[in-house]
Formats: structure tokens, sequence, C-alpha cells
């Protein structure tokens, strides 16, 4: 199993749990955490025991966006992995989930703070947890620079316009509640439980079928952009072969016969 100094990596069944783990910076991004997130996507990528990941963050905050001092290189933890960002110029954008797209579903557990780069990691997961202190928001204008993480394309299609253009160009602070009400997170729990709903969300996902569960997100993403008809098509040609799975006849008999489903990948 994985991790670096400033991401840790540990399961909890069938799910892959990914900290962010620098507390002290309130979870900047730092080289470490990049090259350890990228590494965590590909590790549930690849592990068919993986069936859903959650990100959270560790010290009760989320991510307070990107580490400028350490990506410049001055002299800060993570310097021994700079030749995998030089071997790889995208890791970055794949770790912040701009570049990569998880087969699993991902599960954001958000304590704290969830700015700048946070909240454009936060646009690359699928549903979204937030304790009643989290703060949201796209501070760059604030600080004359620009969210390139994805938020300027991703924000407008996953939220109105009128309210991710507001949070776009006035660079403020959004509070849990506001952030639930313009629907960029899905659940507002007590302070210090983010995590245990969101691994009880990967439960539920977990006993459902893994290869019509990663079906089904695929549809989602690449049908967003096409026509009812187009995307009809797109979702036959994704669904129908699901129906053929020995999952799905296990699926079958454990409805009939009251019982749990024991899937196998298959």
């Amino acid at each position: 199993m994985g991790g670096t100094e400033h991401l840790t990596v540990r399961r909890e069944g069938a799910t892959l749990v990914l900290t962010l783990n620098r507390p002290e910076a309130r979870n900047a991004l730092s080289i470490s955490m990049l090259v350890g997130l990228y590494d965590g996507w590909i590790e549930a990528d690849e592990d068919d025991g993986v069936r859903s990941i959650v990100l959270t963050g560790a010290g009760g905050a989320f991510c307070a966006g990107m580490d400028l001092k350490a990506l410049a290189g001055q002299g800060m933890a993570g310097e021994h992995l700079r030749d995998r960002l030089k071997a790889d110029p995208d890791l970055h954008w794949k770790a912040m989930l701009r570049h990569h797209r998880p087969r699993k579903p991902v599960i954001a557990a958000v304590e704290g703070h969830c700015v700048a780069g946070g909240t454009e990691i936060l646009q690359g997961t699928d549903i979204r947890v937030a304790g009643e202190s989290a703060t949201f928001g796209l501070f760059e204008v604030r600080r004359g620079l620009f969210p390139i993480g994805g938020s300027t394309v991703r924000l407008q299609r996953q939220i109105p316009r009128t309210h991710a253009l507001e949070m776009l160009l006035t660079g403020r602070p959004y509070t849990a509640r506001e952030a639930a009400g313009i629907g960029l997170v899905g659940h507002v729990v007590p302070d210090g439980s983010a995590l245990e709903k969101a691994l009880e969300i990967a439960e539920q996902i977990n006993a459902c079928g893994p290869l019509a569960v990663e079906a089904v997100k695929a549809s989602v993403y690449e049908t967003a952009e096409l026509t009812e008809t187009d995307g009809l098509a797109a979702e036959l040609k994704r669904g129908w072969p699901i129906f053929d799975t020995a999952d799905a006849k296990e699926g079958a008999r454990a409805f009939a016969e009251k019982r749990p489903a024991v899937y196998k990948r298959e």
C-alpha cells in the first residue's frame, strides 16, 4: 500500500481512504502530497478489491490549496520526489483530478478549510460530505491568480452558472450550508463526522455490483455533454453488457433468495 510523507493510505474494507496529511499547513498541497494522491488513484484503479475511495484531510482541514513555495522547490519536504514531476509533467494535474478520473467512486469527506486548490480537487470527486464548519471558495482572483485546476470549466457544469460566476469572481468564502444550497456538496453533517458519513456511503456503494457501479459512473460522465439522443445510445452501449455478467446473475439470484449478493467482479 502506497503513501508519502503528506498522504496516508489505508483500507477500510473495500474502501481505500486517502488522507491529506499536512495539518500544520491546513493540508496545503506539496510535492509529497501530489505524488501520494496520484499513486493513490492508480492503486485504487488497479486493485479490484477496492470498490470505492474516500478522500479526506487530517487535523480538521481538507485542503487550503497549493503551497507555492513547495512547488517552487525552496527546500521543502518532498524534494526527493521532484523527479516524479519531471518524468510526468501532468502528474500534479492527475493528482488533483483535473486530468484523471478514477474508475471507482470518489467520496470527499470535508472538514475545515476546503479552499482554492481544495475546492478545485473537490470538483473532481463524485459525492461530497461536509462538516458544518467547513469553508469553501476559490480565492485565486483575490491574489491576482487564475483557478487553473479546472474550475472555470467544471464549476458551471456542477452548479448554476450564476453561483459559479459569483464564487469565481468574488473569491469570497462559502459556508457548508451555502455550498449545499448551491449544490456543491450533498451532505452537511456535525463537525467531526464527515468521514464517518463518507464511509457509510462508501459501504452502501461497496454492497452493489462493482462492474455495474463503474459502468454507471462512466456513463454519467461520458454522456454529460452529449445530446439526449447520443447520450441514450452511449448509455445502451455501456450498460447492456452488464446484464450478461456473472455479477448481474448473482444479483438476481440474491434478490430472489432474499440474501445479500456476493459479487466477484465477473
